[in-house]
């Protein structure tokens, strides 16, 4: 039995139909996008380039290429991811990442519980920082209890502006840099606030990038 005229176009259609669903069904809806974009001549636009850390373009040379989330995502990353949950070293408090200002080498991480820890731990990680050492840090939950004034003061010496005022549970994400002559342009703080938090008693997480120019070598 032989289909001529309509019934032989219909049984094509409902061919076709039936190919285009069993081709989505298999392969999912990229394949299925991909059929319509055959049919239609379409052509599906590229991915956008990501540079190191996630950046849309990449850093110039010689300098260092950087990206920082606070809260519960917390993650530090400068070339190579230095803290994150992943690498099983963020806790609550600050986390803080040091970096060689010269050649862009990880040199230690640690994390301070500005809730219920010691601060006295976090001033002899600060004193003794060598000139042009970059610090990175980034808070989860509470970053600031614990804070005194020498604490507070030598964050500042490393070019903080928002640390003077960090409270109970703000979110805070900065670079800052031994021995930098102005203020970081890379902070920034979103105050804890039951009127605006995203989330009930934490305001919503930070995320900060960008590229920092990587010191000359010292003379001598």
């Amino acid at each position: 039995f032989l289909l001529t005229g309509p019934l032989r176009v219909v049984a094509v259609l409902l061919l076709v139909g039936l190919t285009w669903l069993l081709a989505n069904t298999l392969f999912g809806k990229e394949s299925g996008s991909s059929v319509r974009h055959f049919f239609s001549g379409e052509r599906s636009k590229p991915r956008p380039r990501k540079y190191k850390c996630g950046l849309s373009a990449p850093c110039p040379p010689k300098h260092l290429a950087f990206r920082l989330v606070s809260g519960a995502a917390n993650v530090i990353r400068s070339q190579n991811l230095l803290v994150s949950s992943v690498k099983n070293n963020v806790g609550r408090g600050l986390n803080i990442a040091l970096v060689n200002g010269v050649t862009g080498e990880l040199l230690d991480t640690k994390n301070f519980d500005m809730w219920a820890g010691d601060v006295s731990d976090l001033l002899k990680f600060l004193r003794p920082l060598h000139e042009g050492t970059l610090v990175f840090v980034a808070s989860f939950d509470d970053a600031a209890t614990k804070l005194n004034d020498e604490s507070r003061r030598l964050f500042e010496e490393l070019g903080s502006t928002a640390v003077k005022e960090l409270a109970f549970r703000d979110s805070w994400v900065f670079v800052g840099a031994k021995g930098i002559e102005n203020k970081s342009p890379f902070e920034q703080r979103m105050k804890n606030s039951k009127s605006s938090n995203k989330y009930e008693g934490w305001p919503e997480s930070l995320e900060m990038d960008g590229c920092i120019p990587l010191r000359p070598p010292l003379e001598g």
